[in-house]
């Protein structure tokens, strides 16, 4: 099953030579065939858990395709769907502008509930707390999550805590380099498998700075290698032209966390947004 990437239809490959994997590839392959919508919504560690193998195995399994890697296969599943639904999951093609109305803002409420109820307390608290004593704080992301990182940084300099935003890889890596114990990094993926984030958190890490994920799953490979991961639930694909829901969730804990370190010491707090407002008086006519 080797150089099919060409290939169109990945399921068919797939059904053509399922006999030819190991047994643990074939595990994929069923789970994949069964299940190929499902599939695009899912991260690689999600994927080894339904189909009962891991991660590794599933990047072999990938490889046999033809692929360079699992999110080659989610794309290659993803073309099968109708268009319409590869630009967001509940909308279907000669939807009327109200009823895209009502799903999008429903699939909003759902990834916000989904959120709330699913989110640990004692996690949240514990990144609170970091972020309250940060002698600096470094939020990363790239690609949509570059955009709720840039949000959450507009957010707490506020404070008059240094932080700054990076969501260039490379900025990235050499920033974190130069990071040190009290140092805190927030570094944003909703598939937590994104290798250039895996990389710079890797980097903050051994310079001695603790780590703040927010990402789609709490088995995430972003997650395990977090002091702490925020696990912010969202049924949206990871490859759809651009994050929704998830977008959503995640500013949504951003936003929690802002007003929780804000809140530990509110008079200062107070102060310093008073000054902020006062500087920008004269900017308004």
């Amino acid at each position: 099953m080797e150089n099919y990437y060409k290939m169109s239809d990945v399921l068919s490959v797939i059904r053509s030579g399922i006999e030819d994997l190991r047994s643990s590839e074939r595990k994929v392959a069923e789970y994949v065939l069964k299940n190929p919508e499902t599939v695009i919504t899912l991260s690689i560690t999600d994927l080894a858990e339904e189909a009962g193998t891991s991660e590794p195995t599933v990047i072999r399994f990938c490889r046999k395709l033809g692929l360079k890697g699992f999110m080659d296969l989610k794309l290659g599943l993803a073309r099968d769907l109708p268009s319409s639904q590869y630009i967001h999951e509940s909308v279907s093609e000669g939807d009327t502008l109200p009823r895209i109305f009502n799903k999008m803002l429903k699939a909003a409420k759902e990834a916000i509930n989904d959120t709330m109820n699913g989110m640990d307390m004692e996690l949240l608290e514990k990144a609170s707390q970091l972020l309250a004593s940060a002698r600096r704080i470094e939020f990363y992301g790239v690609g949509g999550s570059g955009a709720v990182a840039r949000d959450a940084q507009h957010k707490f300099f506020r404070l008059g805590i240094p932080c700054l935003v990076y969501d260039d890889p490379h900025m990235q890596a050499m920033s974190a380099a130069l990071l040190g114990p009290g140092d805190v990094v927030v570094a944003v993926s909703h598939t937590g498998s994104t290798k250039d984030i895996l990389d710079s958190v890797r980097i903050a890490r051994e310079a001695g700075a603790a780590i703040i994920g927010i990402t789609g799953h709490g088995k995430s490979p972003l997650a395990r290698i977090c002091d702490v991961a925020l696990a912010v639930h969202s049924k949206e694909a990871a490859l759809r032209l651009a994050p929704m829901t998830s977008r959503l969730a995640q500013l949504a804990v951003i936003d929690v966390l802002f007003v929780s370190v804000a809140m530990r010491n509110y008079a200062e707090t107070k102060e310093r947004l008073n000054m902020v407002k006062r500087s920008l008086v004269d900017k308004r006519p």
